[in-house]
């Protein structure tokens, strides 16, 4: 499994503004989307997310997203390295994506750009 990057996840109360400061710090402009009943603006390396706090409180229990080429091999990879894998792989609006525990606790979320078939 190669990682090929990592999004830092920021819960925030109001998306707005804090787009706007993301967007001037980084010079690039958000990709947003819902999910869940969570907006979500993609900025850079930022994944702002904004929405009922009963959502956020599961989103915080999750240290960074990490891209990787396949989420599927990236799954077996894990599973054989001893994480767990909590949820998926599921579809999302860019690709694919699946929740993994390393044995340390640590909870991260895998993402690939592979469209659903």
């Amino acid at each position: 499994m190669e990682i090929l990057g990592t999004t830092l996840r920021i819960c925030v109360d109001d998306l707005e503004p804090t787009v706007g400061f993301y967007e001037r710090l980084t010079g690039s402009r958000a990709l947003r989307f819902e999910r869940g009943g969570v907006s979500v603006a993609a900025v850079g390396c930022f994944l702002l997310m904004s929405g009922p706090e009963s959502e956020l409180e599961v989103l915080r229990k999750v240290s960074a997203t990490i891209a990787v080429d396949d989420v599927d091999e990236a799954g077996a990879a894990l599973a054989g390295a001893g994480a767990r894998i909590v949820a998926g792989p599921v579809p999302t609006p860019v690709g694919r994506n699946l929740i993994a525990a390393h044995p340390d606790g640590s909870v991260f979320e895998y993402v690939d750009r592979r469209p659903v078939a």
